[in-house]
């Protein structure tokens, strides 16, 4: 691994549990965000600051999508330093408030999907 490649992120595993794509970022994004760029933050590419925003935008953007208006209200939105393991004020111990929510969307769609 080089300097710049710091394994697969955080934003990885969130993208995984909310059950989007990299498809599904790019279309959610209003920043012009591509595929390269999401595959890149996923495995652990190292971004710049305005990347790593404009990456977190767009998954906030994908998430609101899928969640009703009462889950709206609830939703923590995420910010870069809880997508990516080299971003200032990472912590490798925090916990996804969301983590409840996530769950509950995914089995929404499992269910639409059966």
């Amino acid at each position: 691994m080089g300097e710049r490649d710091l394994g697969v992120q955080p934003v990885d595993g969130l993208m995984t549990g909310w059950g989007l794509t990299n498809h599904g970022l790019v279309d959610a994004s209003t920043e012009q965000l591509n595929h390269k760029q999401v595959q890149k933050a996923r495995k652990g590419r190292r971004l710049t600051l305005a990347m790593m925003q404009k990456l977190t935008r767009a998954l906030n953007v994908a998430i609101w999508q899928r969640l009703g208006q009462e889950e709206r209200e609830g939703y923590f939105e995420y910010l870069h330093r809880h997508l990516f393991s080299y971003a200032k004020g990472f912590d490798p111990a925090w916990r996804d408030p969301n983590r409840e929510l996530m769950v509950k969307v995914c089995e929404r769609g499992r269910q639409a999907d059966g």
